[in-house]
């Protein structure tokens, strides 16, 4: 009596259409989800409001196939003129220096102040398996109940600085939506943080006392870049190490050289955990945001922003097509064998995959 053999890689059947519902009714709830997902529709849902709409819009966005790019571009197209009405802050520091926790309350407290807030969480991508865990919604569990918020986990990739590829379209699809707020956190390895700060109107870098890395944080030159530094953690028996560290931080800064906006860089000391310095702190960006539109600052630093968005989308097309022509592919194979036998250098085998 022969016995089947059943593979581990073996699929089951799909769920089957009920029988209650007819070939008509599937046809009609086919054709209405199709046309949630066209451009026109997702754009008028993103300005009312909607935020699966708004969901459904970013998926697309963030997507590499070349027919959800033609649609992304019309949603990006129809939202555009709506957008611009926000106060974006970019918020970066090492892991564990509590991003999520800080981000939850102050947002909370934007919350309060009658604002809406978009929260756009990069989640660090694996270099192995390429994945991610997207945990922040898990992190803000009380920013994530409210119906003023709005949280976006997105994988970094093998983006700059750890920022998504798509973050600076879905800055503009939140606008169009109605959030006044959005808050962009970076994944914080302390390397290419130029990205999220080549997006935001303000930059915060939130530090920890007591971590050992004061004075790598000097050294490094995301000092230079950020508009406030914030010592998290200031509580319990760690408030006497921040109140050291806020000073160490003040002194430092004053080696830099005035920003052309203008404004001269604070630090200042919270704790997320108790929800203390948070409102002083917005208080801060309220303050540098009437400044820099007095001065002309901010809208010529967004101005700044997007000319280099544009060489930027330039130069990720023109790498993205170079890597598809067959060409390449094959050619691409054999020179990386030549660089193993070590018959020719990495930069030779650019030079001829170049000149293709």
């Amino acid at each position: 009596m022969s016995r089947k053999k059943h593979s581990a890689l073996s699929e089951k059947e799909g769920v089957k259409q009920p029988e209650f519902l007819s070939k008509k009714s599937a046809a009609f709830i086919k054709k209405r989800r199709q046309q949630t997902q066209e451009p026109e529709a997702l754009v008028t849902e993103i300005l009312k409001g909607n935020i699966t709409a708004l969901s459904q819009a970013i998926t697309l966005i963030e997507s590499t196939q070349p027919d959800h790019l033609q649609k992304a571009n019309k949603i990006i197209m129809g939202c555009l003129p709506h957008s611009r009405k926000s106060v974006r802050v970019g918020i970066t520091g090492i892991p564990g220096v509590g991003k999520s926790t800080f981000i939850e309350a102050l947002g909370m407290q934007l919350i309060n102040d009658n604002k809406k807030v978009a929260v756009l969480a990069v989640d660090p991508s694996s270099s192995v398996s390429k994945g991610s865990i997207l945990g922040d919604k898990t992190r803000m569990e009380s920013l994530v109940k409210s119906n003023k918020a709005f949280i976006r986990p997105s994988a970094s990739g093998n983006s700059l600085g750890g920022v998504a590829r798509k973050t600076r379209e879905s800055i503009i699809l939140c606008e169009a939506a109605g959030f006044d707020t959005i808050l962009i956190e970076t994944v914080g390895v302390g390397q290419s943080e130029t990205a999220v700060h080549g997006m935001v109107d303000f930059f915060l870098l939130l530090k920890i006392a007591g971590a050992g890395d004061e004075l790598q944080g000097i050294k490094r030159g995301i000092m230079e870049m950020a508009d406030a530094i914030v010592i998290n953690k200031a509580d319990g028996d760690n408030i006497t190490r921040a109140k050291n560290a806020k000073v160490d931080f003040s002194r430092a800064l004053h080696l830099y050289p005035p920003k052309t906006s203008g404004w001269v860089p604070t630090v200042s000391l919270c704790s997320a955990l108790e929800n203390t310095g948070i409102k002083e702190l917005w208080l801060t960006i309220e303050a540098f945001v009437q400044k820099t539109k007095i001065s002309g600052h901010f809208e010529s630093n967004r101005i700044d922003q997007n000319k280099q968005w544009l060489k930027q989308t330039i130069e990720d097309r023109i790498t993205r097509n170079f890597y598809k022509r067959s060409e390449i592919k094959a050619e691409l194979s054999k020179q990386i064998q030549l660089i193993e036998a070590g018959e020719t250098t990495p930069f030779a085998a650019a030079d001829y995959l170049l000149s293709l």
